[in-house]
């Protein structure tokens, strides 16, 4: 994928990671708290495919993308661990408010995972921007 390319796509999951937080927020003031951790974390994701872009990677898996974070950010320490530990756990409280049966979220456990999504998504942003020589 040519540069100009690889930095549209990866605005546009960023652009995607921005709505998805307005999401959550909106969600949150009517106390939807399962699509507050549902768009928490689809926030975390379009920001990690965004940075997954800047390395011109990707995957069509949730578990790869978690995986290709890891590999390529996380152990080289571009990334803090905790990043990785925050998405890990917005995907499995994800699965479970999504998929599982009489799994309730509370407030504090969604509010939890929208504040760790704000915070993921600005790291990433930040990083971002340094991939593409912008700022910093």
């Amino acid at each position: 994928m040519k540069g100009e390319d690889r930095k549209a796509l990866s605005d546009y999951r960023l652009q995607q990671a921005n709505h998805a937080i307005k999401q959550a927020q909106v969600l949150s003031e009517v106390a939807e708290w399962a699509g507050v951790v549902n768009r928490g974390y689809y926030a975390m994701f379009y920001a990690a495919l965004a940075l997954l872009i800047t390395k011109d990677l990707g995957s069509s898996k949730h578990s790869g993308v978690l995986a290709l974070i890891d590999r390529e950010f996380v152990h080289p320490g571009i990334l803090p661990k905790e990043m990785s530990m925050v998405l890990r756990d917005a995907f499995n409280q994800r699965q479970k408010s999504d998929y599982g049966e009489f799994c309730p979220t509370s407030e504090a456990r969604a509010r939890e995972i929208l504040d760790h999504a704000m915070q993921f998504v600005d790291r990433v942003k930040e990083i971002v921007q340094k991939c593409q020589g912008v700022g910093g």
